[in-house]
């Protein structure tokens, strides 16, 4: 079989197919509009995009012809098999392209955006259509990938490459007799051409380390779960992590009172309606609903989906039957929901309403999606300014999470210009003295909805104050899914140094506690005065108080349990989560990093 002929530079019609008899590469991707379901064209709101998440996350433009190209190459730089390209594969097959370590480190950085560590088969496309600019003599910046022209270049020229290809697929791996007597020459396995990788590692992909993501469950398994299991940590603040709560996408939670628009919010986004979707101006959504991408249009009930493995909401079975029957997930085919999950959630409740109890508990949730979520946007509307006790309760349980806080002043073009002022003034000051924070907080201005803005009654200068306000909320949106994995590096590191405050907290307990008699008198003489013993475990480990878990909350659940059955403290352990925090997690960074830094 001869060897593959390198394409040359020019348009892709100015050439034949490089490749007459590609390899079959068996690995589901979406890099080409040719192979992915596409979104219908975005509507345009003031002559400007709208959809700009949903054309953030679509298909770079790719032929089928360079898909099997390229499909080809990823199986060469891919040497486990594993659909990812790590740092380590990639300086290898890269270097045949001859370009400068300046012109890769920024073809890297600006494939690999969600810094994961590794390019997987899309990203690895769109690395191969920047090195093709750049071997053109174009400059590679961010905006590279969305040139018009770039299905018209040809792929690269990888010098070196077309040998490895041709001796992929002429070596004889196996000889097999065939039935006529004559023998059949099988394609050996690319593994051998770029790896250094034992076989025995190929065999065990779960355990490889090939991206942060990996590293960060190993960790959590070897040294953050063996202490959060024998303090019990999952019972005073977090459920025990999964598989899933690392792979899944990130989530934005929508929070406000009945009639605000979020599920509106949603459907604005999705530009159309999902399953089990009601919108009116009662409170029509009385469950949590998450919205996610799925092979079919289908709502799935919430005792279903919390014991899905797959899923990461395993951990609100803790709130019993009464909430999972008032929780769903609605799946749908979507390219936005390939990247992010939304959950809508009811109405919180306010005047005479909020007396009515809710049969679990509304805060207890929203503070465990809190903690789960990316982005947290609570949507207020301009009649609606009022923050009531049930909504502050829901504020003050988002606390630790105040960087993930939005606040979105929705419907706002239904007051003029002036009204408008006032509203703004009244809902600053409101959300003053509920965060209690000295810092001012963004608060985003529009009308999420299908209908043109009410130009009528907020007057040229209003509409394009929206328009702006709208560009600046959903530029923000779009880069939840490339800020992903540092969101997850993000909230391991700070549940560890939570589970390690909780162990010394524990500890000091266990210490106080007598060894013989009167044990029941000092565990409430120790709840009484927990603050005190906060104060105490500050001081001797030299710990920020703004760390230290809510007194009242710690209380209630230390009162369930006895004192005296839990373990005093393991130095070892809490070294060990130390050391992770100090070597390990700088390291997986590091490893994981940029290879051409």
């Amino acid at each position: 079989m001869p060897p593959h002929s390198t394409p040359k530079r020019g348009r892709r019609d100015e050439h034949p197919h490089p490749h007459p008899h590609p390899v079959r590469f068996p690995f589901v991707h979406s890099c080409c509009r040719c192979c992915s379901r596409q979104p219908p064209p975005p509507p345009t709101r003031g002559g400007r995009p709208w959809m700009e998440i949903a054309r953030s996350v679509a298909s770079l433009g790719c032929s089928k012809e360079h898909q099997r190209i390229y499909a080809d190459w990823f199986a060469l730089a891919d040497p486990d098999g594993d659909g990812r390209v790590t740092g380590a594969d990639a300086t290898k097959f890269f270097a045949m392209s001859g370009l400068s370590r300046a012109d890769l480190k920024q073809v890297w950085a600006i494939a690999d955006s969600k810094r994961q560590g590794y390019l997987g088969f899309g990203e690895f496309a769109a690395a191969m259509q920047l090195v093709s600019l750049a071997q053109a003599g174009n400059e590679i910046t961010q905006d590279s990938l969305k040139r018009e022209d770039l299905s018209s270049f040809d792929p690269p020229v990888m010098k070196g490459l077309d040998e490895l290809l041709a001796r992929s697929m002429a070596i004889v791996n196996v000889v097999r007799p065939q039935e006529n007597g004559t023998s059949q020459v099988q394609a050996p396995s690319t593994n051998s051409w770029f790896s250094s990788k034992s076989s025995k590692k190929i065999q065990t992909p779960l355990t490889a380390v090939t991206s942060v993501i990996d590293g960060l469950k190993r960790l959590y398994i070897e040294k953050l779960k063996p202490l959060e299991v024998a303090y019990r940590f999952n019972d005073f603040a977090s459920p025990l992590l999964t598989n899933s709560d690392f792979d899944a996408k990130p989530m934005v939670m929508l929070l406000g009172q009945y009639s605000t628009g979020k599920t509106t919010f949603i459907k604005h986004l999705l530009k159309t309606n999902f399953p089990g979707a009601h919108i009116g101006p009662e409170p029509t959504t009385d469950r949590f609903v998450v919205v996610m991408s799925g092979s079919d249009e289908r709502t799935v009930p919430g005792n279903t989906i919390a014991v899905q493995a797959d899923m990461p909401f395993n951990g609100l079975t803790t709130f019993g039957g009464a909430f999972l029957s008032k929780f769903e997930c609605s799946q749908m085919p979507h390219p936005l929901l390939d990247h992010i999950t939304f959950v809508d959630t009811p109405g919180v409740l306010s005047g005479e309403k909020q007396r009515t109890q809710r049969s679990y508990d509304f805060t207890g949730v929203t503070s465990w999606f809190a903690a789960k979520c990316d982005v947290i946007l609570l949507l207020f509307d301009p009649h609606k300014l009022d923050i009531s006790d049930e909504f502050k309760r829901v504020i003050s349980s988002l606390r630790g999470n105040e960087d993930k806080i939005r606040v979105v002043l929705n419907k706002a073009d239904q007051v003029d210009t002036q009204q408008l002022m006032r509203v703004y003034g009244a809902l600053m000051w409101s959300l003053g003295k509920v965060l209690n924070t000295p810092e001012v907080m963004r608060v985003y201005i529009g009308s999420f909805n299908d209908k043109p803005v009410n130009e009528s009654a907020v007057g040229p200068i209003g509409k394009e104050l929206f328009e702006k306000e709208q560009e600046d909320l959903l530029a923000d949106l779009k880069d939840i899914p490339k800020k992903a994995c540092d969101r997850r590096v993000n909230e391991f590191v700070k549940r560890a140094r939570a589970a390690k405050i909780h162990a010394y907290i524990i500890g000091q307990l266990k210490k106080e506690m007598p060894a013989m008699i009167g044990k029941a008198k000092a565990q409430q003489r120790l709840i009484d005065n927990l603050q005190d013993e906060f104060a105490k475990v500050q001081r001797e480990y030299h710990l920020p108080a703004g760390d230290f878990p809510d007194v009242e909350h710690f209380k209630q659940v230390l009162a369930g349990y006895s004192i005296d059955k839990f373990e005093k403290i393991k130095p070892k352990m809490v070294q060990a989560v130390d050391d992770m925090l100090a070597h390990d997690i700088p390291d997986l960074l590091k490893n994981f990093s940029n290879p051409y830094q």
